[in-house]
């Protein structure tokens, strides 16, 4: 066992006699000792069942043959961070949580690990600490919150609460129908109820073959998620014996896999940064290229909110992830040949599934769209591309041309919007918020749920070098790379120019000349660091562009 080093043997007497410190009996350190990384904590409500669903997990460990010892991972929530210099500290959260956990795994030798997060970036940096440690490894999630229900009986989630403050700045909604969907939106714990990055990347973790089959869409407060948390537990330890690591899983075809699943689903944008980071641990590049190659032949079967009315409770109910992936598969569009954490292939997983809901998973004849939910388009304005997520696009501003509404910060762009300045047809760009410009890159929840709250999602672009959270909706076009920081074109835009939107082609172009952007670009002056202390400051210094999926170098 990998854990005989400090367990076995003279040498490792001192070792032992700590873990003897810890409680440990001679029985427990003759089995494999499991690393169980909880990220439970009283801040995320995606986090606060966290506790039990790690005791689960080690009572598998248990049942099994193994010994679990758990230890912790930190994690944002990134709604309570949003629209202030906290949201600065989500994205970067991703790499401090793969540094942290790589650490315990390194200095503690453990024989396996299973991951137990929720929550946004905290899922792809578990997914990266399990590509680079590479020791036996499975994922299980503390599972989506279910909608919330408005006086009226009709269903909510927060991208709805969000959209509400832009009502009441439009005058639409009062106070009172603001607090209504305050208290309403957010009803249980688990990990907010739409197809947001939380929800996809959780989804996309079954869908590479690292979590069990429902780890992605059973509700938070069902008991079948505590269940599951058990079989994860106990596959370990076959895991373990079979020694089957995270990259005997996560290959080339594994992530093209989860990519066709993401553009079936309509996942949020973020995925185009986390797949191409856990894909860069693994040894892999992903490209943004790629991206369209694979949307262009996979359509959109599911409009969960904010796309559409349906939430993950229902996608669970439906057949869940193996569903989706059932209907893909028919159709020759997966890999299904490949290992899985389940010890068995794509194919074997999904013997007997079925769609149980063709309203909720449309079959492969009636998609929502014949392409993917998520789209990359380039242009003059966006050289190495830029993403939104087309499937939460009204049709009438797939083609959409107007003038820049320009902002250096998000600050500057959600005052404008809350005092009426931005109208139909603009195109509101805020810059300086990439990666490296932010630092952090944030998410831009907060001006497009404003716009998308006073009723502009049908008439007002938003283009940034930021990112968006998966509650998005719109014509949102996030990641511009290079980003304004780095000398991209977007810092380069003046308020009035035009600005061409063709999602359907693909395209983003700024109709200036290149003689009047070679002049522009000749008297541009990269702005002072917006941070310059402490670990934002670091991480602007280190991170990549946002096509790169804005990795540490």
């Amino acid at each position: 066992m990998r854990s005989d080093v400090v367990k076995k043997g003279i040498p490792a007497a001192p070792n032992r006699s700590l873990l003897y410190a810890l409680g440990y009996t001679k029985e427990e350190l003759e089995r494999p000792m499991i690393g169980v990384v909880c990220s439970y904590n009283e801040i995320v409500p995606g986090h606060m069942n966290l506790d039990k669903i790690a005791e689960a997990v080690k009572a598998g460990i248990r049942a099994a043959g193994g010994t679990p010892v758990e230890f912790p991972a930190i994690a944002v929530c990134d709604g309570i961070a949003m629209g202030h210099v906290g949201m600065k500290y989500s994205l970067v959260t991703r790499d401090l949580i793969a540094d942290s956990t790589e650490a315990m795994a390194m200095a503690h030798q453990f024989d396996g690990l299973v991951m137990i997060p929720n929550c946004d970036k905290n899922v792809p940096g578990l997914l990266m600490a399990a590509a680079r440690v590479n020791i036996p490894t499975i994922f299980v999630s503390g599972g989506p919150m279910l909608a919330g229900t408005l006086n009226d009986g009709r269903r909510t989630c927060l991208s709805h609460m969000f959209e509400a403050v832009g009502g009441y700045y439009a005058s639409k909604l009062d106070e009172a129908g603001v607090e209504e969907y305050e208290n309403s939106a957010c009803p249980t714990c688990g990990s907010c109820s739409g197809m947001y990055t939380a929800n996809s990347m959780n989804c996309l973790t079954e869908a590479i073959g690292m979590g069990l089959g429902g780890n992605g869409t059973i509700p938070a407060v069902h008991s079948a998620r505590l269940r599951l948390a058990k079989h994860a537990g106990m596959k370990i330890m076959e895991l373990v014996e079979k020694d089957i690591r995270p990259r005997d899983i996560m290959t080339e075809a594994a992530f093209h896999n989860a990519e066709t699943i993401d553009m079936a689903l309509g996942c949020s944008t973020n995925t185009m940064l986390h797949l191409p980071a856990i894909a860069h641990e693994c040894g892999i590049e992903l490209s943004f290229d790629k991206a369209n190659e694979i949307s262009a032949r996979t359509p959109n079967l599911c409009h969960l909110a904010p796309a559409g009315d349906t939430y993950m409770e229902d996608l669970d109910r439906a057949g869940g992830v193996y569903a989706v992936m059932a209907e893909l598969a028919q159709a020759g569009l997966l890999d299904t040949s490949l290992l899985t954490c389940t010890g068995r292939t794509v194919a074997e997983n999904l013997e007997g599934v079925v769609n149980r809901n063709p309203e909720i998973i449309r079959p492969m004849d009636n998609p929502y769209s014949k392409t993917g939910g998520i789209a990359v388009l380039k242009g003059n304005l966006a050289p190495d591309g830029c993403v939104v997520k087309q499937s939460a696009v009204a049709p009438e501003m797939m083609v959409h041309e107007g003038p820049a509404r320009v902002f250096n910060s998000e600050e500057e762009a959600i005052s404008a919007i809350y005092a009426g300045k931005i109208v139909a047809g603009d195109v509101v760009v805020i810059r300086y918020e990439g990666p490296k410009g932010g630092p952090g890159m944030r998410e831009m929840l907060n001006p497009t749920s404003a716009i998308a709250g006073m009723g502009l999602d049908k008439d007002v672009a938003l283009i940034t070098d930021g990112r968006f959270s998966g509650a998005t909706r719109g014509a949102s076009i996030g990641h511009v790379s290079p980003e304004a920081a780095s000398g991209g074109p977007i810092g380069l835009v003046e308020e009035g120019d035009i600005i061409a939107i063709d999602i359907p082609s693909r395209k983003i172009l700024l109709k200036v000349s290149e003689q009047t952007l070679a002049d522009r670009k000749a008297k541009w002056v990269c702005p002072e660091p917006k941070i310059k202390t402490g670990y934002l400051a670091r991480y602007a210094k280190m991170v990549s562009s946002a096509d790169k999926g804005a990795i540490l170098e």
